[in-house]
């Protein structure tokens, strides 16, 4: 494919303006058709970005024919049903974290990916950062090897408030979404399967019924553990912050940025062609759809950390 790539975006909140940003920096590729809940609003981001067309209904986009794919960046509990309706109206999908909220779902979209044979990856964001980049390049070049990796997910989140400080109509989970970022990146970093997996939780919130505080231990199939900590009552500092400890050298990994273990910066900035993670995955959801090939973070690859979730979701069930 030499022609321009349309696109579709759903979302028009806090994360669907990051991929906007980041789609601006990326040559061959056109943003056509804007998808939000609120079509005032809507129009007045479409407006901003130059996008000549906005909707309320996903299904208006996908009715347009010069869209070539669609990047959701909707509510979790809509991510699964959109790809399916994405991937049988035989547009390319990228779909922001989570996949979906139950194994079940997961599952139906990877079985729609392979019988389309269209592309349809996973905002599984860590893989593409330049800071969890520099260091999986050391992994694969046998110089690093995770012994240990420490989380800590941290947000202040006792409302249903988006990335912006501002109101949303849906809510946010800690295992499902957050944790899904750590669960996928620990098997990619160890090289090999999560084995072993236990969760603990804490109080259920009585307005918004979701835990507020959560434990994860992990075990890979290479003898690395993990142990990840999140929370939506950690009132600063906020975001996630991965500790590798490694055979030959300890990094901490803040979003983009990389620091060793004496707090000493590590240049990441020609790791990649930017710096901006989100940028880097709309990159290779769009170089895969040129290329006809499966991208990083495809909707097969990253089935194995919906599976841990499932089974971690289990546990905590029987936990009451």
């Amino acid at each position: 494919m030499s022609k321009t790539i349309k696109v579709a975006l759903a979302g028009a909140g806090a994360f669907g303006i990051k991929h906007l940003d980041g789609i601006r920096n990326i040559d061959g590729v056109e943003v056509v058709s804007l998808v939000g809940r609120e079509l005032d609003k809507t129009r007045e981001v479409a407006r901003k970005y130059d996008i000549a067309h906005a909707t309320t209904d996903l299904a208006d986009s996908l009715a347009l024919p010069e869209v070539d794919a669609v990047i959701l960046c909707t509510p979790t509990q809509m991510h699964a049903a959109q790809a399916l309706q994405c991937l049988r109206a035989g547009k390319h999908v990228e779909v922001e974290i989570p996949l979906a909220d139950s194994l079940e779902d997961a599952q139906a979209v990877v079985d729609e990916q392979r019988r389309s044979g269209l592309v349809a990856m996973v905002g599984h964001t860590r893989r593409f950062n330049p800071s969890h980049q520099w260091v999986h390049r050391r992994i694969t070049a046998g110089e690093l090897r995770v012994q240990q990796m420490d989380v800590q997910t941290y947000f202040f989140r006792r409302s249903n408030m988006n990335a912006l400080g501002q109101p949303r109509s849906w809510t946010d989970h800690l295992l499902w979404h957050h944790a899904a970022h750590t669960v996928d990146l620990f098997a990619w970093q160890s090289g090999g399967e999560v084995v072993q997996a236990h969760a603990v939780q804490g109080p259920i919130h009585p307005q918004l019924g979701i835990a507020m505080d959560m434990s994860i231990q992990l075990k890979s199939s290479t003898g690395a553990i993990c142990t990840l900590s999140l929370s939506f009552n950690n009132d600063g500092p906020l975001g996630t912050f991965f500790r590798y400890i490694c055979d030959n050298g300890t990094y901490v990994a803040r979003y983009d940025d990389l620091v060793d273990g004496k707090d000493q910066a590590i240049d990441v900035s020609k790791v990649d062609v930017s710096m901006n993670g989100i940028e880097l995955q709309d990159r290779e959801f769009f170089a895969a759809i040129r290329e006809g090939r499966e991208p990083e973070s495809s909707v097969a690859a990253v089935l194995p950390c919906y599976r841990v979730l499932d089974r971690l979701e289990k546990q905590l069930a029987e936990q009451g």
